[in-house]
């Protein structure tokens, strides 16, 4: 009798093998893919990607929270960082124009919720701010992605986003703002059709969510 192996834990980093799959089958879809040791590694890597002055948006991430590239890019003066100016903006009179500062930045930097060893990226949002970035209002885009993110194909992706993500996100939400997160929209990302416009770092570490 075969005793069934348990599944691996959505938090658990992926071996090398898997990050390889993924890597090769992003490029195959047109991202432009590194696969780095770690955090640090990555947080160096982006300031070597985004040119000083450009006009960058990160998006919400732990990933980029917990890795200092969320500071670099909205405190360090090298950049015309997008989020400290759409915070200083009313939400209620100024909507028009923090929606065009999100939408179409130079860079916008963040992460993703799952990697498919398929090539594909998934995104989840409650509010939808960064997707338009992400999706191609951007001129360029860079995901740091733990290697815990890395899944077999695109419903273990969602799983990942429902049973996971959103479970912890939830818990981060109702601490810093009082309300719980929810899955509003969600972006799948299955190729990059503009060569040289999407990066993925690919990191041998598991971080964030």
């Amino acid at each position: 009798m075969t005793i069934p192996m348990p599944a691996p834990s959505f938090a658990d980093a992926a071996p090398a093998k898997r990050l390889e799959r993924a890597a090769t089958a992003l490029t195959a879809h047109g991202f432009t893919v590194e696969i780095l040791e770690d955090a640090a590694a990555a947080r160096t890597r982006v300031k070597d990607l985004i040119p000083e002055g450009a006009g960058v948006f990160t998006g919400a991430s732990e990933t980029l929270r917990l890795s200092g590239i969320d500071e670099d890019i909205n405190t360090s003066g090298r950049y015309e960082a997008i989020k400290p100016r759409v915070l200083a903006l009313d939400r209620a009179t100024q909507r028009d124009e923090i929606r065009r500062l999100l939408a179409g930045p130079d860079v916008v930097v963040g992460s993703v919720a799952a990697v498919t060893e398929t090539g594909s990226l998934v995104v989840a949002s409650g509010s939808g701010g960064q997707l338009p970035a992400y999706s191609g209002g951007a001129a360029r885009a860079i995901w740091i992605v733990g290697a815990q993110k890395v899944v077999p194909d695109l419903s273990t992706a969602l799983r990942r986003v429902e049973d996971h993500c959103l479970p912890l996100e939830s818990a981060r939400t109702q601490a810093v703002h009082g309300w719980p997160s929810a899955v509003n929209r969600l972006l799948v990302l299955n190729a990059e059709p503009y060569p040289g416009r999407g990066t993925v770092l690919l990191l041998r570490e598991a971080i964030g969510f």
